[in-house]
C-alpha cells in the first residue's frame, strides 16, 4: 500500500500540496478515533495528559512528520516520484548516522562502508542533478528524525498517529475555514467524488500504518526490515514505468550505489541475526545442561545501532 500510494495523490487535484496535507491531518484523525473507539483503547490518553515531556516530544514528531507528509504529497504531484523513492532507500543509512551522531553509537565495519557508499551516492546523485537530491534528504532525514522520536515516545502505532494528529488537527481545520473563507476550497467544489477522495486520505494514512503494527508483533524483525524496501522499490518503479521520469546514467549510478549500500547493510543485519540466534542456542544448552560451554572466537564486533 505505501509502495501503491504515489497513483494516489495525483486524483486530489486540483487540490494544491498543502490542502490536501491539510484533510490527510483532519481525516487521519478521524479514523483512528473510530479505530480507538472500535477497540476501546483510551487509557493511554489520561496517562499521557500527565506527561509533559511526552507531549513535547508528540508536537515534535508531528511537526516532523508534517514536513514529511506535505512533501512527498508535492513530489508525486509535481512528476519527482524517482526522488522521492530515493529518500526512503537512505533513510536506514540516515537513520544509522543519527545513531552514531546523536546516540554515540558504534558501527561494525560493514556498517560504515555502507554509510560511506551511502554519502558517495549521494554526490553523485548531486553532480547528475546538478543540485543536491535536497527532496530526498528532506524526506529521509525527516522521516528518521520521526522515527528517532517514536522510539523515544514508546506509544503504539495506532495511538502514537492519534496524538500526532490531534496536534495536527486545528491548525488543519483553521486552514481549510481559511481557505473556504476565500472561496479557494476544492472540498466539495469539485464534485462529490473528489470530495470522497480527499476524506478517504485518512484511510490512505491510516490502514497502511495499522496494518503495519500488526504485522510488527508476528513478523521476525529481520524479514519486517527486508519487507519496507518493498515501499521504495514500487515507488521507483511507478516514477520509472508509469510516470515516465527521466533516468539518466548519473542517476542510475547514484541509485546503484545507493542499492548496493542497502545489499550490505541487509546481509550483515542476516549475518548478525543468524549469530546472535546461535549465541542464545548455544547458551540455552549450557543451561539445560549445567555446564559452562565456552564461547567460541568470533571476529570482534561493534555494538549494532538500537535507532
Amino acid at each position: 500500500m505505501w509502495g501503491l500510494v504515489p497513483l494516489f495523490w495525483p486524483l486530489l487535484k486540483p487540490s494544491g500540496a498543502v490542502e490536501i496535507l491539510a484533510h490527510r491531518m483532519v481525516w487521519s484523525l478521524a479514523v483512528v478515533a473510530v479505530a480507538l473507539l472500535a477497540l476501546r483503547r483510551w487509557g493511554w490518553i489520561r496517562e499521557l495528559l500527565r506527561q509533559p515531556r511526552k507531549l513535547g516530544l508528540i508536537t515534535v514528531a508531528a511537526a516532523v512528520i508534517t514536513v514529511n507528509w506535505g512533501l512527498y504529497i508535492w513530489s508525486v504531484n509535481t512528476g519527482h516520484v524517482v526522488e522521492a523513492s530515493l529518500g526512503y532507500f537512505i533513510n536506514p543509512l540516515v537513520t544509522i548516522a543519527m545513531g552514531v551522531i546523536l546516540l554515540k553509537e558504534r558501527l561494525r565495519p560493514v556498517q560504515w562502508a555502507a554509510v560511506g557508499i551511502g554519502f558517495a551516492a549521494v554526490v553523485v546523485l548531486a553532480i547528475g542533478y546538478g543540485r543536491p537530491p535536497w527532496i530526498s534528504l528532506t524526506l529521509a532525514f525527516s522521516f528518521a528524525t520521526y522515527g528517532l522520536v517514536k522510539k523515544t515516545v514508546n506509544l503504539g502505532g495506532l495511538e502514537s498517529l492519534a496524538a500526532e494528529t490531534a496536534v495536527q488537527f486545528l491548525p488543519a481545520l483553521a486552514y481549510l475555514i481559511w481557505l473556504g473563507s476565500q472561496g479557494t476550497a476544492t472540498f466539495g467544489a469539485s464534485g462529490t467524488g473528489h470530495a470522497a477522495l480527499l476524506a478517504a486520505t485518512g484511510l490512505v494514512t491510516a490502514v497502511p500504518l495499522i496494518c503495519f503494527g500488526a504485522a510488527a508483533i508476528r513478523v521476525p524483525l529481520s524479514t519486517l526490515g527486508l519487507l519496507q524496501y518493498l515501499a521504495p522499490v514500487f515507488q521507483f518503479l511507478l516514477g520509472v514505468v508509469y510516470f515516465h521520469e527521466a533516468m539518466p546514467a548519473e542517476r542510475w549510478a547514484g541509485f546503484s550505489l545507493v542499492w548496493l549500500a542497502l545489499t550490505l547493510l541487509t546481509w550483515d543485519a542476516l549475518r548478525t541475526a543468524r549469530r546472535n540466534r546461535a549465541e542464545a542456542l548455544r547458551l540455552a544448552a549450557a543451561a539445560a545442561g549445567g555446564a559452562v560451554v565456552p564461547e567460541p572466537a568470533l571476529p570482534q564486533q561493534t555494538e549494532s545501532p538500537r535507532v
